[in-house]
């Protein structure tokens, strides 16, 4: 029983298994019960299952404060409402690579299964270099802050509504390397089918391939950001990664809800916007003043401020607004 007691990157092993074990059963509740065999999923599911995922990474919160401490606790909020709301800056891209590849509803919650699966593996490489580097260089957080600071700035500034996705360089690739088929072929990945160049058997990639490829790719650029906003606000890799773990698993039920009324929150894009600035600033704030460190209960009370205020002008601003045709 002592190796489950041996520390693992700062945290006791039997709290590392704790937590896989339940994104375990989470998932193959998700895939092998929840939502089995292709279907549509309803916006009134969706919501259902996203306030089972927010009760549930809410209630690790609560986890984390009886076995790590209120302050632990507190940060690990403040992250789990950070990567929440960066996420859902997510769907919109998710949508458009829907739309272009013309994915049924019915075959999204496949590719947003399996695309999940890659990002806990992606988010924990990613987590994992950066708790290594931050340890050995601190200095690194402060170009992950100012870096964060430039972010929010230009995403103030950035129309983000005119992605085209036909020009992705990676797609370009992937089409160019690729024997792919002309349309979808079920809800399969790949599929064995006759070339048309040679007239022999061969593998070829379905669209929806092409799909979860995008998806993984557009997680990878969100993390971009994502990853250092955590960071800003603790190093600490267990909070770090339970945050973003618990975070992007409730994105892929929410998802159909959102994609729905994804253009009633456009303006919050300046609440994120300002967020990142202030989770940039927080470090330079903290040695101006003299501070060890940003106190998490106001870093907390700052971040619900600035996303609450985002999502009632969003909401205020669009409410005349029809949904959106496509999603």
């Amino acid at each position: 029983m002592d190796i489950l007691l041996t520390p693992f990157l700062g945290t006791a092993l039997w709290l590392w298994l704790t937590f896989l074990g339940t994104v375990l059963v989470l998932l193959v509740l998700d895939l092998g019960i929840l939502n089995r065999g292709n279907h549509e999923i309803g916006i009134g599911k969706s919501l259902r299952l996203s306030a089972l995922y927010i009760a549930l990474g809410l209630a690790f919160g609560g986890f984390v404060w009886w076995q790590l401490g209120a302050e632990a606790s507190k940060l690990y909020l403040t992250a789990f409402v950070v990567e929440k709301t960066l996420a859902m800056d997510n769907v919109f891209v998710i949508a458009l690579i829907f739309t272009f590849f013309a994915i049924p509803r019915a075959y999204q919650h496949r590719v947003l299964f399996w695309g999940i699966l890659g990002v806990i593996v992606l988010r924990g490489i990613m987590i994992g270099l950066g708790a290594t580097l931050v340890a050995e260089y601190h200095w690194l957080l402060y170009i992950f802050a100012a870096f964060l600071i430039f972010t929010g700035f230009k995403m103030m500034v950035t129309d983000d509504q005119h992605i085209d996705i036909s020009q992705n360089p990676v797609l370009r690739i992937l089409r160019r390397r690729m024997s792919v088929t002309e349309g979808l072929r079920g809800n399969a990945f790949f599929v064995r089918e006759t070339s048309a160049k040679t007239g022999r058997l061969a593998l070829h990639a379905t669209p929806l391939f092409l799909a979860l490829v995008m998806v993984e790719l557009a997680d990878l650029i969100f993390a971009v950001d994502s990853v250092p906003a955590v960071f800003a606000i603790t190093t600490d890799p267990f909070i770090v990664y339970t945050s973003n773990i618990f975070a992007i698993l409730g994105l892929r039920a929410l998802y159909f809800a959102l994609a729905a009324i994804i253009h009633r929150f456009h303006y919050l894009k300046y609440a994120l916007a300002a967020l990142l600035v202030f989770i940039g600033s927080k470090i330079f704030i903290a040695d101006l003043l003299g501070w060890e460190k940003f106190p998490a209960d106001l870093s907390l009370g700052i971040t619900f401020a600035l996303l609450a205020t985002g999502v009632l002008w969003s909401l205020w601003k669009t409410r005349d607004q029809m949904p959106a045709s496509g999603h």
